[in-house]
């Protein structure tokens, strides 16, 4: 259960982690766990000015007030809103047949489904989905065929944000709650009341009658809104989306005796997104995107047992993009026996997501939309672009405007030197360092786009994707070990590091991972009488990192965790006992902003017919 009640400064369709402030602090108190209060405007402007026209003797009284006051709505904490117990049921089916002996053919369907928690750009709750996969293969020893699709149904799942706040509009609408609000605090103000004891009264009076958690009138208006599509002011997606796979691949190395290796392949898919307008733009029905990719690969070792060179490319269409042709490289050199040095010169190609393409989704504050230009247009971003919203909030005067540029596939081209020795076949150690070069990296910027020309106050959030003008690097290390004790003790760890530098100022990268990552390992496979016993002991850490994502943005802080494991051998039935604890001493921690915390699993395990 996620319960992260920090107060949150939404800018635009993203924001930051306040420095404070609570519900009975601050009037425009917006909590990352907490849903409907993504509802604000600015009280003064928009409610008090009109207030003091119909009520003249106020008028004066009003203009001393800021000229700015925001204020949310009231919001439910995802405590409130959701069951928080997991059900996921799986199941699988096969049959194999073998046309020749060297020839099988597959047939196999796997289903599942169930209910959980989710969190992309918003909260969800995942409630009664469905996701299966069907695949047809034929395979040998140096080829194969398959084709595969996969079929989803969102069943009931809703986007906690968007149905609370349309909670919120069935049992009050905001034009009422507003006003309601807006005379209650004139009222206490007038009356000598302190600011925040005012604006507390004035909520108190907007919310007379607000549903309570567990009601029937809670529950069914609920219910009427988290099952009434997003596109009719609900939370309820109606994503049926496919995708549909075939590929093969065939390994030409013996009939060159083995004195090369040789192998092809290539693949084709289409997404098929149809969500009904609750997730995808989808004017003109469900979207069909078709990619096709081909490979191949060519190792030969240059001299025996000390050099191997293997050169490898991919070629790639997306239907709506230039197809790229990468190369790859490695090199793997033995320079002595227990040696060996890795060398390799490789790019990649990333056409946008599905998502990145296509999305159309309101969120707690504002809009994320895909890069197509036909939803540019539908948001009239073309002819009136939006401004950054970071530069906008860091000084009104910087108006830079985002316009429309055509979203171009990311590439990447990287370079990694590794190296791995063994000494006295009971200590291994395994090093590597990699630099990576980004040209059009993929990321979102924040926009506002003012929509009311007579009034410079009224605008609205969107997040857009755009690719990063300026090349983004990436660098990074790992060195690990293994050392295998007497009496059946091994020690073993390793420490890494990943960076990114030269992301532009106000673009997500969301390149979420912390700088430093270790592991230190100890344990035993057997000890005691008849080496019955057995452990594992072993300690991760990480440092802390700024996380980015389209849900919210902020820092997570440093984990420090402790797994045990004790195991108790039963040889006569091939069996083992183990008790076990990840997270042992139940340090809570967070892997995402807005997440649930992770504490300690405990757990007893039985292992039959172990080898």
């Amino acid at each position: 259960m996620a319960r992260d009640y920090r107060n949150y400064l939404r800018i635009g369709s993203n924001g930051q982690i306040a420095p404070s402030g609570t519900r009975e602090t601050d009037p425009n108190y917006d909590g990352i766990n907490v849903y409907g209060d993504e509802t604000t405007i600015d009280l003064k402007g928009r409610v008090l000015d009109a207030i003091a026209k119909q009520v003249p003797f106020w008028a004066d009284y009003v203009k001393t007030l800021p000229a700015s006051i925001p204020v949310s709505r009231t919001g439910y904490t995802e405590k409130e809103l959701v069951d928080p117990n997991t059900i996921n049921l799986k199941g699988s089916a096969a049959i194999h047949y073998k046309i020749t002996p060297r020839v099988e053919a597959i047939l196999m369907g796997q289903i599942g489904g169930g209910n959980t928690i989710y969190t992309g750009s918003d909260r969800y709750s995942l409630k009664d989905f469905k996701i299966a996969q069907y695949k047809l293969e034929f395979k040998a020893d140096n080829w194969f065929l398959r084709g595969y699709t996969t079929q989803e149904d969102a069943g009931q799942s809703h986007n906690l944000t968007a149905t609370t706040r349309q909670f919120n509009e069935l049992w009050k609408p905001s034009t009422e709650w507003y006003q309601q609000y807006g005379f209650a605090y004139l009222n206490a103000k007038m009356a000598g009341m302190r600011d925040i004891d005012a604006h507390n009264k004035a909520r108190a009076i907007a919310d007379v009658g607000r549903p309570e958690v567990g009601t029937t009138g809670f529950n069914e208006k609920w219910d009427k809104v988290r099952m009434t599509p997003i596109y009719k002011n609900g939370g309820l997606f109606l994503d049926k989306s496919d995708l549909y796979v075939a590929e093969g691949q065939y390994n030409f190395t013996s009939l060159f005796n083995h004195a090369v290796e040789f192998l092809v392949g290539g693949n084709w898919r289409q997404f098929v997104l149809n969500s009904e307008n609750t997730l995808f733009h989808e004017e003109d029905g469900p979207i069909k995107i078709n990619e096709i990719g081909a490979y191949g690969q060519l190792g030969k070792e240059i001299i025996k047992n000390v050099l191997k060179l293997t050169a490898s490319g991919r070629y790639d269409k997306n239907e709506y993009f230039k197809g790229k042709f990468t190369p790859r490289f490695t090199a793997l050199i033995k320079p002595a026996e227990n040696h060996s040095i890795r060398l390799s010169y490789q790019t990649a190609y990333r056409f946008p997501s599905t998502q990145q393409q296509w999305i159309d989704l309101s969120v707690g504050g504002g809009t994320l939309i895909g890069s197509n230009k036909k939803i540019w247009e539908a948001y009239d971003l073309i002819n009136n672009p939006g401004i950054s919203a970071q530069d906008f909030i860091a000084n009104p005067a910087n108006r830079i405007p985002i316009t429309y540029k055509e979203v171009k596939p990311e590439s990447v081209a990287s370079y990694e030197l590794g190296y791995k020795f063994i000494v006295q076949k009971n200590f291994m150690v395994d090093a590597y360092v990699y630099s990576g070069k980004y040209t059009n990296f993929l990321g979102r910027r924040d926009v506002l786009q003012f929509t009311d020309k007579s009034n410079p106050a009224v605008y609205r959030g969107i997040s857009v994707v755009v690719n990063s003008e300026a090349s983004v690097k990436t660098f990074g290390w790992a060195v690990s070990f293994d050392w295998r004790l007497p009496s059946n003790f091994s020690l073993n760890g390793n420490i890494s590091s990943d960076e990114i530098k030269d992301v532009p100022n106000n673009f997500r990268a969301s390149f979420n991972t912390s700088k430093y990552k270790t592991f230190l390992g100890l344990s035993n496979s057997g000890f005691g009488p008849r080496n019955l016993l057995g452990f594992s002991l072993n300690w991760r850490w990480q440092t802390k990192m700024d996380f980015e994502s389209d849900f919210a943005t902020g820092t997570i802080d440093p984990t420090h965790v402790v797994d045990l494991g004790l195991m108790y051998k039963l040889p006569s039935i091939k069996s083992q006992i183990k008790l076990g604890a990840n997270n042992l001493f139940n340090q809570y921690y967070v892997n995402a902003v807005g997440n649930p915390s992770i504490g300690g699993l405990y757990y007893i395990a039985f292992t039959y017919n172990l080898l």
